[in-house]
């Protein structure tokens, strides 16, 4: 298999959640990534929208990556399927490993370990450990309420506006994923803004 074209780290939920929408959407980001030569990066599950990501990046054509700690093998369902399935001990050796292998992070509609996830490489990245872009997929109006308080965070002092400024939110799961592959590679050429079925 020829080197990925780039790396995107996905957080998402490893159960499915009620509104088909979370699932077509996981489907079109993992169809997005592997149908432009990507490489996924993921938590290593096989259930939920987890599982859905991996599996739509597998059949179009993309690179999976996984990581799990052996505390959550059976819990999450491993997925034994990855191009590389990385067994680790800790959390925090997940985390580290998948946005050590990650050129952009893009957040899907998931619970707190998604949440938590996505906040911690936002605060590395307004602490300046890494400089990758951040996306927020917000699938059927699932984030508009995070949105709002974050929002109301900036209006009461305790965030920046360039530090809302970091994180891309966008309801088109190929326009955003565009903009973070462009903005972790800004000296190749554009990624075609296309459709991938």
């Amino acid at each position: 298999m020829a080197e990925p074209a780039f790396s995107v780290c996905v957080y998402c939920g490893s159960r499915p959640g009620e509104n088909p929408a979370f699932a077509e959407a996981a489907t079109a980001v993992g169809r997005w990534i592997g149908g432009h030569g990507g490489q996924l990066v993921y938590g290593g599950g096989r259930s939920g929208l987890m599982g859905t990501v991996a599996e739509a990046t597998h059949l179009a054509g993309g690179r999976v990556v996984g990581v799990i700690p052996q505390a959550l093998v059976d819990k999450e369902l491993a997925n034994r399927q990855c191009d590389e399935l990385h067994i680790v001990q800790t959390m925090h050796e997940r985390k580290a490993m998948m946005a050590e292998r990650s050129d952009a992070f893009l957040a899907l509609p998931g619970g707190i370990g998604t949440f938590e996830e996505l906040f911690e490489v936002w605060t590395w990245r307004q602490l300046g450990y890494h400089d990758k872009p951040l996306g927020l997929l917000n699938v059927a109006s699932y984030y508009d309420g995070l949105l709002a308080f974050l929002n109301h965070s900036v209006a009461s002092a305790f965030m920046g506006e360039w530090q809302m400024g970091l994180l891309h939110a966008d309801t088109d799961a190929h326009a955003l994923l565009r903009r973070l592959v462009q903005d972790a590679n800004p000296d190749q050429t554009p990624v075609p803004l296309r459709s991938v079925i």
